[in-house]
Formats: C-alpha cells, sequence, structure tokens
C-alpha cells in the first residue's frame, strides 16, 4: 500500500489529534479541535511552516511539521526543523515514518537548507533508533527550560 504525503488541509486536525494522543505523544491529552484549528491557520503567518499529513487508502496514518527558515548565519543559508513527528501505532514499522522524513528531506535540501534537525525525547529508544537507521546523526546537546519559571 502505497503513501501519499501531502500538506494536511483543517479537515485533517481530527485525525491529527488521534494520532497526537497516543501514550508515547500526548497521552491523551490534546487539543480541542477548536484550538487546534487556529494554530493551524496561524501557520500561515510563518513564511514557510507547514504540517503534512501520510495519507493511505483514504486515511490520514502519519504526520509532522517542517519548518524552513532563513538564517544570517551559515553565510545566509537556510535551515530546516522537523517537530511533531506521527506515525499510527498499528501501522508503525510499515516504512510510513520513512516516507515523512524523506518528503521533509526532499523539501529542505530543494529550499537550500544546509541542515534539517529534530529532537526526540531522551526515553524515545525506538524512536533515536529510526531516526538513525534514516542517517541522523545525534548531534551537539538539546537543552530545554520553562520560561515562565526562569523569567
Amino acid at each position: 500500500m502505497s503513501v501519499m504525503i501531502r500538506q494536511a488541509a483543517e479537515s485533517d486536525l481530527p485525525a491529527i489529534l488521534r494520532l497526537y494522543a497516543q501514550p508515547e505523544i500526548d497521552d491523551g491529552d490534546i487539543l480541542p479541535v477548536e484550538d487546534a484549528a487556529k494554530i493551524f491557520r496561524r501557520f500561515a503567518d510563518y513564511p514557510d511552516y507547514h504540517l503534512f499529513v501520510a495519507e493511505q487508502d483514504g486515511e490520514v496514518v502519519g504526520s509532522y511539521a517542517l519548518l524552513i527558515m532563513d538564517n544570517i548565519g551559515h553565510l545566509g543559508a537556510r535551515s530546516a526543523v522537523v517537530e511533531d513527528v506521527v506515525v499510527d501505532p498499528k501501522r508503525q514499522g510499515a516504512g510510513i515514518g520513512k516516507t515523512m522524513m524523506r518528503a521533509a528531506l526532499t523539501e529542505a535540501a530543494k529550499k537550500g537548507c544546509y541542515k534539517l534537525a529534530l529532537s526526540s525525547n531522551q526515553k524515545r529508544d525506538r524512536a533515536h533508533a529510526f531516526y538513525e537507521s534514516l542517517g541522523f546523526d545525534r548531534h551537539g546537546y538539546s537543552f530545554l527550560v520553562t520560561p515562565e519559571e526562569k523569567a
């Protein structure tokens, strides 16, 4: 069964939210569709930020967000960040995630990005092995701070 990657439509949000509800992602604590729709509409305010879905047999089976950023550093080379990668748990291991990440890499290359970065929770060993199998390297450190606690 082939997988088609396309930009998400607002009508895809209920299916995407169901994917985010899985235990390793948002553990059932997801946004109401109306709140997600408001955020989705704000994506249009960014020059190059899109939500994508993987579709198989007319069903949304995966999703990711891709941000292409312009930079002043790195001699003006663009960079890409992929976020919120999720695949239906019943379909993991079937190549859907690989197809999504290849699409993100292709888009980043097409837009002249010098890197495609992502972060992953330290506990997600299977996800790390998956990304490494696609050629992603562990690079540097990722740091996190909760702004309201440090402001």
